[in-house]
């Protein structure tokens, strides 16, 4: 199923989004938006976790387009920092390379459980 590298990438993410979340409420006083990046950076890896022990493929594939739409929602709230001046284009460029590396790894997984479940 999902391989231990999706899980390990996801958990060292959300460890990223942890500390930047701690910097923008300490360092840029920004409570709202770094909330809602907490909230979905963090779930990525939970949802991701949690389809490790899906009760059927169909279950497993849910959760992995749970943690995809989540990654797609923490890309968002991250561009959104950027944009308004929050996060400089270095900070962002770095966390958001990380960001794209999960989709394009989640697609994946989506993809090929998917055509497995369309095979049984």
């Amino acid at each position: 199923m999902a391989d231990s590298l999706t899980l390990d990438k996801s958990k060292e993410f959300a460890i990223r989004i942890v500390y930047l979340y701690k910097y923008l409420c300490s360092e840029k006083h920004e409570f709202i938006m770094s909330k809602q990046l907490l909230r979905c950076g963090t779930s990525i890896g939970a949802n991701l976790s949690e389809a490790m022990y899906g009760v059927s493929r169909n279950d497993f594939i849910a959760k992995v387009f749970i943690s995809l739409k989540e990654t797609a929602e923490t890309e968002y709230w991250l561009e959104l920092l950027n944009k308004t001046g929050f996060l400089s284009d270095a900070e962002y460029s770095s966390i958001d390379n990380d960001c794209k590396e999960l989709i394009r790894l989640l697609t994946s997984i989506a993809k090929t459980a998917r055509q497995h479940a369309t095979k049984e």
